[in-house]
C-alpha cells in the first residue's frame, strides 16, 4: 500500500495476512508511515488499528513516558476518551496499573485479572465500565535501555498473551521505539528543557512536574530522598571546574544506578533528588538512603587525582492530609537537618524536627552572644588519687555566664553540633585554660594536668596541630600540662584515621591522651589494642551502678585488667559517696573525680583547692616513641 509523501492515511488498516506473513506486513505498512514523516500520533494510531485487525479479542494502547515519569496516550482507539485522559499524567509507579508498573519496573507486567491484582485496586472504577478484565502491559525501550513508552493490551476476559501475542508484541514494541526516538529527535528543545545539560538526568523542571502529578491519597505510598554533595567546593576550589563537573557527573551515574528502579533528578549544583516508590525502599528509607550514600562514597579515579565523593541525604514519605509540595518542605527540612547535625549520613523528617532545629538555632545564637560578650569560660573538676587524696589535675568543663546563675554545656549542647561554633568555644576553652595554667604556674601551684575535651569538628575541620602548641606557647606553658579528652563516639564516628593519627601525633609531642564517658560509645574492649591514649574515665553510668549490680563491677575489673596490661591509667567519673570511693580502691581503681571530691568549681575556687592540696610532682614529657618514664604521673 502506497501513499503520497505526507499524506498518509491512518484510518486505512490492512486485512490480515496469514502465518509468518502478518509479523512482515505490520512492520512494512508503519515503517512506511514513519518513513513518509507521519507525526508519532498518526503512527501509533495506525499500529493499534492494525492490531486490532490481527488480533479481534485485544483493545491496544500506546503510551509515552517522559522524562519526569508521567504516562500519556497517544494512541487508544477502541477505548473512550475519558479512558484516556484519566491516565493522561499518571506518574508511573509499582502500583499504576499494568502500564505503570511494567514502566516503572521496565519489565512486561501481565496482569490476569485486572479484579483482583493489586496493581489494579485503585483503578477499578475505570475499568469495570469497560469490561476490561486483564491486561497485559509491555515496557518499550531505546537503545541505552531507558523506557520510553508501553506498549497495552486488553482483554475482555481474564487471560494472559498468546504465543501469537507474544510475536506481535515484539513487533510492536520495535516499531514504537523507532517511532518514540523520531518524536524525540523532532522535539529536542522541548526535551532538553526538561534534562540537566550535564549529567543527563532529568532536571528541577522535571522533578517539580513529577511532584505536581503525584497521587497525594495513600500514606507512605511514595517519598523524597534529597541529597547533596558536601566536597564539591572543595573539589572546585582544589582541583578546578572541570574536577568538579566530573565530580557531579559520576555523582550523577551512581545515584540513577544506585537508586533503580525510583527515579534520580538533579535539582542543580550539587543538589539531587530521588523519587522514592518502590516497595522496599518505602519500608525501609534509612536503608535505601545508606545503599545511595554508600553508591555514592565510591572513589573517584581521575588521572593522578582519587576524589571520594561525599554526601548528606535527608528525606520524607507522603503523610496524611499532606500536599507534595509539604512533602517536599520536610524533605528538606530533614536534609538541612542532617547537614548541620550528622554530616555524611540520613536523616528522615519526623514531626517535631522544626521545632528541635529552632531549638538548636536558638543555642547557637546564645553561645554566639556568649562568646562576643567573653561569657564562655571553664569550670575545673579536680581528679584525685583515691588512697592518698593527692590531685592529679583537673578536667575542664565548659560553662556559660548569664545575668543570674552558671549555664553547664549540657544545656547549650545543641549548638555544639555546629562545627564553627564549636571551633569558636574550643579556641576560647584553650585561650582561658593557657591563662589560668600561666596563673597558677606563676603561683607555684600549677596541677599537673588539666583535662580539655575536643569534638570531632575539632579535628576534621580545625588546626589543633598547630592551634594547642600556639596557644601554649603564647602563654609559656608546657604541653605536657593539657590532656587531650575524647570520647568513643569521637575517634571511631568518622570512619577514617584522621583523629588516631591526630593524637598519636601529640602523644609524639608529650601530651597525655583520656578517652572519656568510656562505655557509652560504641568501642569494644578490643578497640583499647589501637587506641593511642593514657587514660580510660569509666562513664558515670558504671559508677552509679557499682553497689547494686554485679555487671557494673565485672565490667569495671575487666577495663582495669586489661588496662593494667596495656599500661593505661583507669578514671572513675561520677563518685558521689564514700561507699563507691571504697568499692573503687577494694577493685583496683585508684583514681576518681566526681561530688565526692568537689563539683566543677571557677578558677578563683580552684586555686584555693590547688593551695590546700597535695600535688604529686609533675610528670616527665613524653618522648618521641610515645612511652613515659616509670616515675611519671600516674604510674
Amino acid at each position: 500500500m502506497h501513499y503520497a509523501a505526507g499524506k498518509a492515511d491512518p484510518g486505512k488498516v490492512h486485512a490480515p495476512a496469514h502465518g509468518g506473513d502478518v509479523d512482515i506486513s505490520l512492520q512494512n505498512n508503519i515503517l512506511e508511515l514513519v518513513a513518509k514523516g507521519a507525526d508519532l500520533a498518526s503512527v501509533t494510531d495506525r499500529l493499534c488499528r492494525e492490531v486490532e485487525v490481527r488480533l479481534p479479542d485485544v483493545r491496544s494502547m500506546i503510551l509515552r513516558v517522559d522524562l519526569a515519569g508521567r504516562l500519556h496516550p497517544v494512541a487508544g482507539p477502541s477505548l473512550p476518551e475519558r479512558y484516556l485522559e484519566a491516565v493522561d499524567g499518571m506518574m508511573i509507579g509499582p502500583k499504576v496499573g499494568s502500564c505503570g508498573a511494567a514502566a516503572y519496573h521496565g519489565e512486561p507486567v501481565a496482569s490476569i485479572d485486572i479484579e483482583t491484582d493489586p496493581n489494579w485496586a485503585k483503578y477499578l472504577d475505570l475499568t469495570r465500565p469497560l469490561e476490561l478484565h486483564a491486561c497485559w502491559s509491555n515496557p518499550i525501550t531505546n537503545a541505552r535501555g531507558e523506557v520510553t513508552g508501553v506498549v497495552s493490551f486488553y482483554y475482555r476476559v481474564p487471560r494472559g498473551p498468546t504465543p501469537m501475542e507474544r510475536r506481535i508484541i515484539q513487533v510492536c514494541l520495535h516499531l514504537c521505539a523507532i517511532a518514540i526516538e523520531q518524536d524525540i529527535w523532532r522535539a529536542k528543545h522541548v526535551r532538553r528543557a526538561q534534562l540537566d545539560g550535564l549529567t543527563g538526568l532529568p532536571n528541577r523542571s522535571a522533578f517539580t512536574t513529577s511532584l505536581s502529578d503525584l497521587d497525594c491519597s495513600e500514606p507512605g505510598a511514595w517519598g523524597l530522598i534529597l541529597v547533596d554533595l558536601d566536597n564539591l567546593k572543595i573539589v572546585n576550589d582544589t582541583f578546578g571546574h572541570a574536577a568538579g563537573d566530573a565530580l557531579i557527573i559520576h555523582a550523577a551515574r551512581r545515584l540513577s544506578e544506585a537508586a533503580a528502579p525510583d527515579r534520580a533528578y538533579r535539582l542543580g549544583g550539587d543538589e539531587f533528588a530521588v523519587l522514592v516508590q518502590s516497595p522496599a525502599a518505602l519500608a525501609d528509607p534509612a536503608e535505601a538512603a545508606r545503599m545511595l550514600l554508600d553508591a555514592l562514597a565510591q572513589p573517584i579515579e581521575d588521572g593522578e587525582r582519587n576524589v571520594v565523593p561525599r554526601a548528606t541525604a535527608g528525606g520524607a514519605l507522603i503523610g496524611e492530609s499532606e500536599t507534595a509540595e509539604q512533602v517536599r518542605l520536610n524533605a528538606d527540612l530533614a536534609l538541612y537537618h542532617a547537614k548541620e547535625t550528622a554530616r555524611g549520613s540520613f536523616v528522615r523528617y519526623v514531626p517535631g524536627i522544626a521545632t528541635r532545629m529552632a531549638r538548636r538555632l536558638d543555642a547557637i545564637h546564645a553561645v554566639e552572644r556568649a562568646l562576643a560578650e567573653n561569657r564562655l569560660l571553664p569550670y575545673y573538676q579536680p581528679l584525685f588519687d583515691l588512697k592518698t587524696g593527692e590531685i592529679l589535675g583537673f578536667e575542664a568543663l565548659c560553662r556559660m555566664r548569664t545575668e543570674d546563675r552558671i549555664v553547664s554545656a549540657a544545656e547549650f549542647f545543641e549548638a555544639t553540633t555546629d562545627g564553627k561554633v564549636a571551633g569558636a568555644i574550643t579556641a576560647r576553652m584553650l585561650e582561658r585554660v593557657a591563662a589560668d595554667l600561666r596563673h597558677w604556674c606563676d603561683l607555684g601551684i600549677a596541677p599537673p594536668h588539666v583535662g580539655m575535651n575536643f569534638s570531632s569538628s575539632d579535628f576534621h575541620g580545625a588546626r589543633l596541630r598547630e592551634m594547642i602548641p600556639e596557644t601554649l606557647a603564647r602563654y609559656g606553658v608546657p604541653l605536657h600540662h593539657l590532656v587531650l579528652e575524647i570520647t568513643e563516639t569521637v575517634y571511631l564516628g568518622q570512619g577514617d584515621t584522621v583523629v588516631a593519627d591526630t593524637l598519636r601525633w601529640f602523644r609524639a609531642q608529650g601530651l597525655l591522651v583520656a578517652l572519656d564517658d568510656f562505655g557509652t560509645g560504641y568501642a569494644s574492649l578490643t578497640h583499647l589494642l589501637t587506641m593511642p591514649v593514657d587514660f580510660i574515665k569509666i562513664d558515670k553510668s558504671f559508677t552509679d551502678q557499682l553497689l547494686q549490680n554485679s555487671a557494673s563491677r565485672a565490667i569495671v575489673e575487666g577495663v582495669l585488667h586489661i588496662a593494667q596490661e596495656l599500661d593505661m591509667r583507669v578514671i572513675a567519673e561520677g563518685v558521689e559517696t564514700e561507699l563507691q570511693a571504697e568499692r573503687l580502691r577494694s577493685i583496683g581503681c585508684a583514681y576518681g573525680q566526681g561530688h565526692l571530691f568537689s563539683p566543677a568549681v571557677g578558677m578563683e575556687r580552684a586555686t584555693e583547692i590547688l593551695r590546700a592540696a597535695k600535688i604529686p610532682p609533675l610528670s616527665p614529657t613524653r618522648g618521641a616513641a610515645g612511652t613515659a618514664s616509670d616515675t611519671a604521673l600516674l604510674h
